[in-house]
């Protein structure tokens, strides 16, 4: 299998400062989405800290295969999926240590969504925290790939909620996990077996809050070039009031 990625960020709308993130490593197979979150520049600094860590660890643990992980690999867990879950937690660490060393920089934190995708076995690992998305789209229909980590997540499933009435939810932007709030994370993960001809969207939710997942299943069916996709999904974004910033890559498997 052949990955091809794009990625595009916007400001948005309403906001001067863009707190996010995102990172394609073409040569790993490797495109995170990083959502910051905090008081005055401290959201950037964490999305900053998310992409920069799990790119630098992807760039030297795939140059020295021996060098020593900051974390213990999980057994039940293949090479791989490791090294996703390794990563995100080495951000997490860092953001948590700036975050409790640096007035400045206290209660800030990042959610995180990612992609590796493996050339020789054609599996695609996605890992994630928070409430930025992964979707896939294949055969004209898109489907939500992860589970948010969110308060109002946890009110549909309870059924306390329905979705309708989750358009009106108070407490949209409470967030139950992100990298930065401990010493330690919980990361969701899981495997798939990519399909030439899926394309994956990884996003923050300045996407998917401002366009609903019909919409962007028919921007998709339009057969336009990744690059032409994303503009026309942040501009539609912006076009519903783009309240957040915008930020998402789109990921092609092909043979």
């Amino acid at each position: 299998m052949k990955y091809r990625g794009f990625g595009k960020t916007h400001p948005g709308m309403k906001r001067e400062l863009n707190e996010d993130n995102y990172a394609i490593l073409d040569n790993e197979g490797v495109f995170v989405v990083a959502d910051g979150m905090g008081g005055h520049n401290a959201g950037e600094v964490a999305s900053q800290i998310a992409i920069e860590t799990v790119s630098e660890f992807f760039k030297a643990s795939s140059q020295d295969e021996d060098m020593t992980w900051p974390y213990k690999l999980d057994p039940s867990l293949s090479l791989d999926a490791n090294k996703l879950m390794v990563g995100i937690k080495f951000a997490n660490r860092k953001i948590f240590k700036s975050s409790s060393s640096n007035t400045s920089y206290a209660g800030m934190g990042t959610t995180i969504v990612s992609i590796l995708a493996s050339n020789e076995s054609g599996e695609i690992y996605i890992a994630h925290v928070g409430d930025s998305r992964c979707y896939c789209h294949y055969n004209k229909v898109l489907s939500q790939v992860t589970e948010d980590h969110s308060l109002l997540n946890e009110y549909i499933k309870a059924g306390q909620i329905t979705k309708e009435q989750a358009k009106n939810f108070p407490h949209k932007n409470v967030i139950m996990r992100a990298l930065g709030m401990k010493d330690n994370v919980l990361v969701d993960i899981m495997k798939r077996d990519a399909k030439p001809g899926e394309i994956y969207i990884i996003c923050s939710d300045g996407l998917s809050d401002m366009v609903p997942d019909k919409d962007i299943e028919e921007i998709m069916n339009r057969g336009l070039s990744l690059e032409e996709t994303a503009g026309v999904l942040i501009d539609q974004a912006n076009a519903n009031g783009g309240k957040d910033n915008i930020t998402l890559i789109l990921v092609m498997v092909e043979e």
